[in-house]
């Protein structure tokens, strides 16, 4: 049995398409006698983003999982394999995002170096200052949460790493990704700056949202926004009544004024308790995943300008133009 169907040994399918891979006579990160552009392979959209803003124009930046897909709920392929047996960087996000990555590495044969996004950042825990009614369902309750790229701030550290990384690689580049990330960074720090002004233009005792993914602790921690979801959902199983229930009850007596619904979850739900506890639909939030091209959140700075906008207009912040970062 061949390496990725002993990682993934419930897909018969996958065991018979990666018998018409081909082989491969040497690694794809090995030297080569005139340089090709880099491929790099990001584990999910919203960080392939973040690539390509500071890799080489003429990479090849690729994601694994793609636009308003669930990162969490992802069955990797044999494509996916062979994508990476072929990359020459791999990045990933770390802190437990990606828990079926490690296996299809192994399976995929490749030896190049990983780079993880949040290596150095101090996690939060999840379900750390959560409300009540909520707390991490998609990771164990206590565990790193994942979700550091919902805080400007350390949208800064994945660009450092992600470019010390490629310089290391490719250090006839060096000079110029480091200018691309220090460009790149500046605009973090303006979006960074607006964000702050838009939601401290609401009162903090006002800045209480409610949520259908539990993704949204690092924003909350650092733009001072309260976000509450229904005990044990998570992306591929629903809550039980009774925590709807208790999370309707939570929302009319402290007045909550709108729920959001993500561009990964099933929307029925959160319409259902919206209607039900008298909040308001604020619109759609991208959490883990941006939206396809052309979409509202196509690259992860409008992803954040277009989460910070819609819960500062649901939360009756006092009009202004989004940003285009």
């Amino acid at each position: 049995m061949d390496s990725f169907s002993r990682a993934y040994p419930r897909s018969p399918a996958r065991r018979r398409l990666l018998l018409s891979l081909p082989v491969l006579a040497a690694p794809a990160w090995a030297a080569d006698a005139a340089p090709r552009p880099l491929r790099i392979v990001a584990s999910f959209s919203l960080l392939a983003d973040l690539v390509r803003q500071v890799a080489p124009p003429e990479a090849e930046v690729t994601a694994l999982v793609g636009p308003d897909a669930d990162a969490h709920a992802y069955a990797p392929t044999p494509a996916d394999a062979r994508r990476l047996a072929a990359a020459d960087l791999v990045v990933v996000n770390g802190l437990g995002f990606e828990g079926w990555l490690d296996r299809l590495v192994r399976a995929s044969g490749y030896r190049g170096p990983v780079v993880v996004a949040t290596q150095g950042l101090t996690p939060r825990r999840s379900g750390a200052g959560a409300a009540d009614s909520g707390h991490d369902h998609d990771h164990a309750h206590g565990a790193a949460d994942p979700h550091a790229w919902q805080d400007l701030a350390h949208a800064r550290r994945y660009v450092a790493t992600v470019a010390e990384a490629i310089a290391r690689l490719r250090p006839d580049t060096a000079t110029a990704v480091r200018a691309r990330a220090a460009a790149y960074t500046a605009r973090i720090d303006a979006l960074d700056a607006q964000v702050r002004a838009r939601l401290g233009a609401v009162p903090a005792a006002q800045r209480r949202v409610v949520s259908s993914h539990d993704a949204f602790g690092y924003f909350s921690a650092a733009y001072g926004v309260q976000f509450l979801s229904p005990r044990a959902w998570n992306t591929d199983r629903e809550p039980s009544a009774a925590a709807v229930a208790r999370l309707i009850t939570q929302i009319r007596q402290q007045k909550l004024r709108a729920v959001f619904i993500e561009n990964i979850t099933d929307a029925r739900l959160m319409e259902r308790i919206a209607a039900e506890s008298g909040a308001k639909v604020g619109g759609r939030l991208y959490s883990d995943a941006l939206s396809a091209p052309g979409g509202p959140a196509d690259s992860y700075l409008r992803l954040f300008a277009h989460n910070a906008w819609a819960v500062a207009d649901a939360l009756g912040a006092p009009p202004a133009p989004l940003p285009s970062p």
